[in-house]
């Protein structure tokens, strides 16, 4: 019997534990003690205590997590997103202790890790990229800036999460804000190198999901459109982008398909770009070499399971599927509802749920590893549940969220679930008209409500400690 090992934990173990055992695969889940009574260690078949709460003495502890999978007999590692999922360092060392890692071959973990290693491979096959590139001084960064013009972007060639970005908008603010990330970027991910890049004021997040497999085959699943972004983290996604000329379409897939190529790419692997709405212009960003918080969009308008893909091309499976055979039909919105307080710029706020009910409409898809009585930890991100849901069109897909939004009833902790239905309520978001500074602007200006519509009880609410620890890891960031 094949055995996985889920070295990740939420709602992300979860699926991949549903989609294993689907499969007919056993299920080993590496926990925290902090996660002994979380639904995933309910379900999978086998549970084995990686260490304390701290992710980095658990989640994080290569030697535990590699000693774990082999010594309860594991064939197959699968790391989900965050935590291991993008280190080439972990893929090695699963290879050397006879685990097939699910994911791509450690070199290209490390090419990937580089955006401007990645931005270098864009454009050596002819994908679009943005006005910028490389600087090893403050003079190098004036220099480039007067080039492409202002305001620029400065960015970390390494990590994410908006740690070591900063926005220029004058260049009398350049040198100290190129300082400024490469110290953020060196202390966040020991190493300080920066680039620049011409800022897009009105640009959509837009992303194409790839599966390639071993054999040198690679088909895109279409695009998804994650502009709704607070400081740089998503917040609601969608699939396809509605705001796409045909054309511009066909070159995002097209330049997506090419970077896996070049790559020889195996797995699940997102390619991102910012699509430049005045211009018509689209601009690689980078590519992210794992699933995707947002997969379920794709599965929900494709109908195909990318998990059970994912672990079939890692079992040395070729592909299933042609290009021509993925069909994308309807429109489907992913709501992303944290433990995070959105009148307060979104804190964390952990706590025990005292109430959990979700709609019951038809339509709809729950990803969540939250129950009625379950203790959300201060220890990790806050993402409690994806809320998905399809229709025929945009306009069917919005109306049925809003209407899950709107009865999904929580008690306990204090969640994004206002914010939420707060956005899509917005003409902006009802009209396909928000880019990515859309939300950070709307909160900026004050247009969100002041007042919290499901504040906690007093006795949920979070100790300091505990909202600064949630606040230092998050599943996924925007770009």
């Amino acid at each position: 019997m094949t055995r996985v090992f889920v070295a990740n934990r939420g709602e992300i173990a979860l699926r991949i534990i549903d989609a294993a055992q689907r499969l007919g695969l056993e299920t080993v889940l590496g926990i925290s003690t902090a996660d002994r009574d979380t639904l995933g260690a309910r379900r999978a078949d086998r549970v084995i205590t990686l260490g304390p709460p701290r992710a980095s003495d658990s989640y994080l502890n290569i030697p535990a997590v590699v000693e774990a999978a082999a010594g309860t007999g594991c064939t197959l590692v699968h790391p989900g997103y965050g935590f291991l999922a993008e280190r080439a360092d972990f893929a090695e060392a699963c290879a050397e202790n006879g685990l097939t890692f699910v994911g791509p071959a450690p070199q290209a973990l490390r090419a990937l890790g580089d955006k401007l290693a990645a931005r270098r491979l864009a454009e050596s096959v002819g994908v679009p990229v943005s006005a910028g590139g490389p600087t090893q001084t403050a003079e190098e960064a004036e220099n480039l800036a007067r080039t492409i013009g202002f305001p620029v972007l400065v960015k970390a060639a390494h990590g994410g999460g908006g740690r070591g970005m900063k926005l220029v908008h004058e260049p009398a603010e350049l040198v100290g804000a190129w300082q400024m990330a490469s110290s953020e970027a060196h202390a966040s991910f020991g190493d300080g190198t920066v680039f620049l890049e011409r800022f897009v004021e009105d640009a959509k997040h837009v992303e194409v999901q790839v599966l390639g497999d071993a054999h040198g085959h690679v088909v895109h699943l279409g695009e998804r459109e994650c502009s709704v972004q607070f400081r740089y983290q998503k917040v609601i996604e969608e699939a396809p982008c509605a705001a796409l000329p045909p054309v511009t379409r066909s070159l995002l897939h097209e330049s997506a398909v090419r970077i896996a190529r070049a790559l020889r790419y195996t797995g699940l692997g997102t390619v991102e770009f910012l699509y430049d709405v005045d211009r018509d212009a689209l601009a690689f960003l980078e590519v992210n070499p794992r699933i995707q918080v947002e997969h379920p969009v794709t599965e929900a308008v494709t109908g195909i399971d990318l998990v059970r893909e994912h672990l079939l091309v890692a079992l040395g499976e070729p592909l299933r599927l042609t290009q021509d055979e993925v069909r994308v039909t309807g429109h489907a919105i992913e709501a992303r509802i944290t433990a995070q307080d959105p009148s307060r710029g979104l804190v964390p706020s952990p706590g025990p749920v005292t109430r959990w009910r979700p709609s019951a409409a038809g339509g709809l898809r729950l990803d969540s590893h939250v129950y009625e009585g379950y203790r959300f930890p201060p220890f990790y991100d806050a993402l409690m549940g994806k809320q998905i849901a399809w229709g025929t069109d945009r306009d069917d897909a919005v109306g049925r969220m809003r209407r899950a939004l709107a009865d999904f009833d929580v008690d306990g902790v204090t969640t994004s679930l206002p914010l939420l239905r707060w956005i899509l309520d917005e003409p902006d978001y009802a009209a396909n008209a928000v880019t990515t500074r859309w939300l950070d602007t709307a909160m900026a200006a004050g247009r969100y409500p002041a007042e919290p519509a499901d504040a906690p009880t007093a006795a949920a609410q979070p100790v300091v400690a505990a909202t600064t620890a949630s606040a230092t890891t998050t599943p996924e960031e925007g770009r």
